[in-house]
Order: structure tokens, then C-alpha cells, then sequence
């Protein structure tokens, strides 16, 4: 097989490799299917002993579940020699739910007559339904446990085409059996009227005329280079991974200083999402989704459009996922990179001279991102590197808030009308972002500083004083910790080997954005299998096996797993390869300019040096030159 980097993504001929070597010695069925072909990362020393040329020892990690014995298997593929190293039954885990089997259990349901049925008693055509099966969780129900489930959400699309939850049918829930594909129940409520309004997102007259062409162009080209999956832009140096459960993710990153890149985070990456809602009532209950872990937000990467989702000099990175069969699926323009303006950098205007002297910097910013379509709504996932040093993090979510029927002028005390009789529930979008972290080499520890005001009296006469106090977090039970306005309380990751020209410790600093905590009681099926949620800051010290805040396999688990678990054995920190996830939590009540298709909302963090540098990393940017505005 042809030469690739250690961390480049399996490609098509990889994947395909991996399946037959899967097919060939796994025993598995031909009811067997794959939920994951993606690559089985190296371990780091072995990583750090490659050089450019060499062939590196490529695997790929492979999942599958076999519905014939309600099996789901796990493993690698040594894709030098086709031989599976490694394979086991992984005992009481469900798969994720593929693309492939989410529009299966669509079609079980709709041809279910009990549930068409159901349909007719509320005057509606089974055939123009649609139902999505979401994954059913882990509610304790009679009958449910050990099976493989979906508990279905249905809608009546609307007539133009584009809205197909425009109408929502409210109470209807068929229970699907995924693994012997029949309906196991149907769930019903009561019937309540459809909406009138049907939802149309895109209009056909009163379209606004006053918006005149805006155009960005860079006749010399961008500023950045890319070579495979490397890219160097100005001072930054990194690799863009990819894969089917996480989507858009990032290795090796580092800064150029003084003639060297100096690493920061050797990973980064959105490690798990879950919405859940609010409203308890009827099936109402059930919403929530692991969208990471339960479906995949690469296997649900959106192809992009120049112009449209992307503006001024794109690259544009393919990626390749896989079907149920393990055919690969090439998604073109999945990554979309550019670079882009953002204010001033830095300036100063020296008053003391005449004229006054202005020194003026602009600010660039690269700019990586990737969208995601899962099922209502639509994730941008944007990752911005500043000349500076600093790393943004922001997720921009739009589509369309989950629509639920209901009777007009009655949205109950779960949420707020966004049409008449269409209410949206309030929800959160919690993310977990993980960051394996390397700032000047791989001996982190970890910093919370907090800020008090001290009382008035001797030594504050004036009551101005503020006293900064620096805890380590040494174990990982310490580092579980919560945001806290009123100590402006932010985590740092330092090198105790790595001192800065004042003899401190170099460090960046996680600055948190907008954020919340959960409402779900910790016992709450929902939280015990989502339990990093209620923690902002979790660190653990590395293990190559622990990527994923809520365990590996969260479809149906009972809890538990995840960062709970990982940090159960309250490991050391201090100068140790280290591991922050940070959780990211949007809160979101339903509005009516919400509907038909919600305007983004934004949710973000960053990453700032603090110390890392000797002093501002960004003086050697030019300064901005006049140039003409307007009339």
C-alpha cells in the first residue's frame, strides 16, 4: 500500500482493505454490518520515532455489530499485512446507529399497521410520513433492556418540500425493534391538530433588493500551504484529521519561536455532544441524542459550497467515510479552509507627537471548519488559529428547533410557541471538547487561578485590593471543577521543564465563553450516561483507550462510563502527559424567530498563551497599510 503519514485518514483503498480482512477472519454473519472503519491511531512513541519516507505501521480500527446475535465486535486491521491483530465482543455495548439503518427503521415503522393505523385516526397518509428513530437510551422500560431499539419522532413534511419537520405529529412514537427490524410498540398519546402553517423555509417573492455584491479576494493567493493533511500557516504548523464519529479534528499543533515550532496540544478534537430536552410529558421524555457517539458527526459532514457555506480563497479537504457495507463514501469539501480578517491586532496612538503617530496591526485569523446536517439540526464546528498564539473553538448551530404539536395557544410550562400550534422545548447542546495536551513537550500540569476582592483595612485603606490565588490541581477528582463568575476563574496548562525569561513556568490558558450548567438530576437516565456534563473542566492524565467523555459506546448504555469512570482512580497530574476535556454547554429556549429555520447562534472558548511566550508573538505582523474606504 502507498506511503502515508502515521496520522493521515484511512482513504478509500484503506477502508476497503480493513472490510475484506474483517470479512475474511472476524467470524462474523452476513447479517453483519460496519459502524466504524477509521484509523487506529499510533502510540506515541512510535509516532515520534517516524521520519518522512519511512512507511509508517498504518491500522485501522473497526467496529461492527452482527443483529443476528446482538453482538457488536471490535479491532484493528494491520493494513501492511491484512491481518486482524486484534478482535473481541465488546459484552453488552450497541453500535452506533449508522445513516443506513436510521432510514431502515423509517421504513419499518411507516409499513407497521398498527402505526399506520394510528396515522389514519388522525386523517393523515402513513406514506407521507416521516419518522426518524432516534436512539431509544436507557429508561429502565419493561422490555427494552438487552434489545437493540429506536423510539421513533414522526412529522408530516411540508408541501414545497422544504421543511420536512414543518408539521409536526405530536404524540405518535413507534418503538422499533433495529435488530429483527419490526416495530416492537407503538406509543400513543393522543392525537393533537396539526399545525396550519406548514413552515416554508425559502420564500418566493419579498426577497430584500438591497443588497449590494460583497466580494473577498487575495490576488496573490492565500498565505498558508498545504502539503496532504499538513498545513503551515505564518507560524502555526498542524495536521487536519478526520473521521466518521468525531468529523473535523486536529493532531500535532504547534508555533513557530524563535526558529523553532514549539508544540502545544498533540490532539484536539470535538469528543462527544448530547441534547437533551425538557419537557417530561408523554414520549416527550426520550429526546435526546448522543449525536458523536449515538450516529456520527463525520458520517453526517455536509459537502460544502463555495459561496455559500465558505467565502474568499477556499482549500477544501475530501474525506472519506463508509456505508453500512464498508463501501467507502467520498464527501467532497468536507473541511473548508480560508483565512480571514478580524479587526485589529494591535494598535497605539502615540499622543505625545505631531501629528499623533498611529501604529496599526490587522488581525488575521486561519480558519478550519466543517458542518454537520444531524437530522434537525445543523452543527458548524469552527476552529480558529490568531497570529498571536491563541486557539478559538466556536460552534455555530442553525437548522430547526425540534418542532412538537401542540393544541394553539398551548405550549405547557416545557416551552415557548414558535408557530401556532408548534412548540419548542428548551434544551441544552452540551460539547465535549478534548485536548490532549503537549505545551513545550508532553510534562504538563494544571493551574486554576482565581480573583477575590480583600476586605477593607490595613493594608487596603481604599478597598481596591485584588489577590490572585494559583491552586494546583494535582489529582484528577481535584481538577473536576465548575466555572465561577465571581472569582473570573480560568485553568491553566503549564510546563514545570519550561521556564520563560521571568523563570515561570511557560502555560496557555483555557479562557471559558458563554456557558451553563445541567438541569437533569444526577440519577437522570440521561446524566448518568452523560455524567461530564456537569462539570465545565475535567483532566485526565492520558491513556491512549480513553477518547471519549461518554464511553465508546454510549447508544443504550445504562452510565457510567466516560469521564466518570476514567477518573475514578484519581490519578497523579503533576507533570504528566495530560488530557483537558472542556464542557461547553448552550442553553437554548425556543423563540418564534426561531421558526421555520433558526438564525445562528454561537457558542465558543479559546485557548491564549500565558507565559508561553516572552513577549507579544504577533509584533513582527506588519502594519496595516491606508487604503481607501467609501464614498
Amino acid at each position: 500500500m502507498a506511503a502515508k503519514h502515521p496520522l493521515d485518514p484511512l482513504d478509500a483503498v484503506e477502508m476497503s482493505f480493513a472490510v475484506a480482512a474483517v470479512h475474511a477472519q472476524g467470524g462474523l454473519d452476513a447479517s453483519a454490518w460496519f459502524e466504524t472503519v477509521a484509523l487506529d491511531e499510533p502510540e506515541k512513541a512510535a509516532l515520534r520515532a517516524y521520519t518522512p519516507g519511512s512507511p509508517p505501521n498504518r491500522r485501522a480500527f473497526v467496529a461492527c455489530y452482527e443483529p443476528s446475535s446482538n453482538r457488536t465486535f471490535d479491532g484493528a486491521v494491520d493494513l501492511a499485512s491484512g491481518k486482524l491483530v486484534h478482535w473481541r465482543h465488546v459484552p453488552g455495548a450497541q453500535a452506533r446507529i449508522v445513516m443506513d439503518e436510521f432510514v431502515e427503521g423509517g421504513r419499518i415503522a411507516i409499513a407497521d399497521p398498527v402505526f399506520r393505523a394510528a396515522c389514519a385516526k388522525r386523517g393523515i397518509d402513513p406514506d407521507k410520513v416521516l419518522v426518524e428513530p432516534w436512539a431509544a437510551g436507557n429508561f429502565g422500560i419493561e422490555g427494552e433492556a438487552g434489545e437493540r431499539l429506536a423510539y421513533g419522532h414522526c412529522w408530516l413534511p411540508n408541501d414545497s418540500g422544504d421543511n420536512p419537520y414543518g408539521r409536526p405529529i405530536a404524540n405518535l412514537h413507534p418503538v422499533i425493534d433495529l435488530r429483527r427490524r419490526r416495530v416492537l410498540r407503538v406509543d400513543d398519546f393522543g392525537a393533537v391538530p396539526l399545525p396550519p402553517d406548514s413552515g416554508n423555509i425559502v420564500l418566493r417573492d419579498g426577497l430584500r433588493t438591497d443588497i449590494k455584491p460583497f466580494e473577498i479576494t487575495q490576488p496573490d493567493g492565500p498565505s498558508f500551504t498545504v502539503e496532504g493533511q499538513h498545513v503551515r500557516w505564518q507560524k502555526w504548523d498542524l495536521r487536519v484529521g478526520f473521521n466518521g464519529r468525531e468529523g473535523l479534528h486536529f493532531y500535532e499543533i504547534g508555533y513557530e519561536d524563535q526558529g523553532r515550532v514549539r508544540p502545544i496540544m498533540h490532539r484536539a478534537s470535538l469528543a462527544e455532544m448530547v441534547v437533551p430536552y425538557g419537557d417530561p410529558t408523554g414520549g416527550n421524555f426520550r429526546r435526546n441524542a448522543f449525536d458523536a457517539g449515538e450516529y456520527g458527526v463525520g458520517a453526517l459532514v455536509d459537502a460544502l459550497a463555495l459561496g455559500c457555506d465558505c467565502l474568499g480563497h477556499i482549500h477544501y479537504f475530501d474525506a472519506w467515510s463508509h456505508d453500512w457495507h464498508g463501501s467507502p463514501k467520498l464527501a467532497k469539501n468536507a473541511i473548508c479552509m480560508h483565512e480571514e480578517d478580524y479587526g485589529i491586532l494591535w494598535k497605539f496612538s502615540n499622543t505625545y507627537t505631531d501629528p499623533v503617530r498611529s501604529t496599526v496591526a490587522r488581525s488575521r485569523r486561519l480558519v478550519i471548519s466543517s458542518f454537520s446536517t444531524i437530522g434537525n439540526y445543523v452543527y458548524g464546528f469552527f476552529w480558529y488559529f490568531y497570529q498571536d498564539g491563541t486557539i478559538g473553538v466556536e460552534i455555530k448551530a442553525t437548522g430547526i428547533p425540534f418542532p412538537t404539536g401542540t393544541p394553539s395557544g398551548e405550549p405547557g410550562p416545557w416551552g415557548e410557541p414558535m408557530a401556532e400550534g408548534i412548540v419548542g422545548h428548551v434544551h441544552q447542546h452540551v460539547f465535549s471538547l478534548r485536548f490532549d495536551m503537549s505545551v513545550d513537550g508532553d510534562r504538563n500540569a494544571i493551574r486554576e487561578v482565581n480573583f477575590a476582592g480583600l476586605p477593607k483595612g490595613p493594608g487596603n485603606p481604599q478597598g481596591n485590593a485584588i489577590v490572585t490565588t494559583v491552586t494546583p490541581l494535582k489529582t484528577e477528582q481535584s481538577a473536576q471543577r465548575v466555572m465561577d463568575l465571581a472569582s473570573a476563574r480560568y485553568w491553566a496548562v503549564v510546563n514545570p521543564n519550561s521556564l520563560n525569561r521571568f523563570g515561570k513556568p511557560v502555560g496557555y490558558k483555557l479562557v471559558p465563553g458563554a456557558n451553563a450548567l445541567p438541569y437533569l438530576t444526577p440519577d437522570a437516565p440521561v446524566a448518568k450516561r452523560a455524567g461530564f456534563m456537569f462539570k465545565h473542566f475535567w483532566v485526565t492524565r492520558y491513556d491512549r483507550a480513553e477518547l471519549y467523555p461518554a464511553g465508546w459506546y454510549p447508544n443504550q448504555h445504562a452510565g457510567g462510563d466516560g469521564l466518570p469512570a476514567y477518573t475514578a482512580s484519581d490519578r497523579l497530574l503533576e507533570n504528566e502527559n495530560v488530557v483537558v476535556w472542556y464542557t461547553l454547554n448552550y442553553h437554548h429556549l425556543s423563540r418564534p424567530e426561531d421558526w421555520p429555520v433558526q438564525p445562528t447562534v454561537y457558542a465558543s472558548m479559546h485557548w491564549m498563551p500565558e507565559g508561553f511566550f516572552d513577549r507579544n508573538p504577533a509584533l513582527d505582523v506588519p502594519p496595516s497599510k491606508p487604503a481607501h474606504c467609501c464614498d
